[in-house]
């Protein structure tokens, strides 16, 4: 059963950044893309940014240019690099992971995705 752990959410002020850290365990191969999410209290769950083999790295435009994901194949670790944080980036971060190669292309609008973790909580102040 494939196991996916986040680390690394907590309490900032605004402007400041944070790295979240996602360790995977548990399936014999690697899946086919890996992404972050995030659902705040009363909203949905939104997609953040994805990595994978054949899409490359996406991230939804709220992000883009303040947060970069990334992951170390030899460690089974993503991560997701966020900086110049906002208020409105306070929400519950989900990594997950995906074994249906063709379900990478839709993950980041949809949340389609096989493999969830736990969540961290990131809360930015003003």
């Amino acid at each position: 059963q494939v196991q996916l752990v986040e680390s690394g959410g907590g309490s900032v002020q605004a402007g400041g950044s944070l790295r979240l850290s996602c360790a995977a365990s548990g399936h014999p191969y690697r899946p086919y893309c890996m992404g972050w999410f995030r659902q705040a209290p009363g909203k949905e769950r939104e997609g953040v940014a994805i990595i994978g083999i054949d899409v490359g790295t996406r991230y939804a435009d709220s992000v883009k240019g303040r947060f970069t994901i990334s992951q170390d194949n030899a460690k089974d670790t993503l991560y997701l690099q966020m900086n110049t944080l906002k208020p409105e980036d306070s929400a519950m971060y989900y990594c997950a992971a995906e074994y249906r190669r063709s379900k990478c292309y839709t993950a980041l609008e949809d949340a389609d995705i096989n493999y969830w973790g736990k969540g961290t909580l990131v809360s930015i102040s003003s």
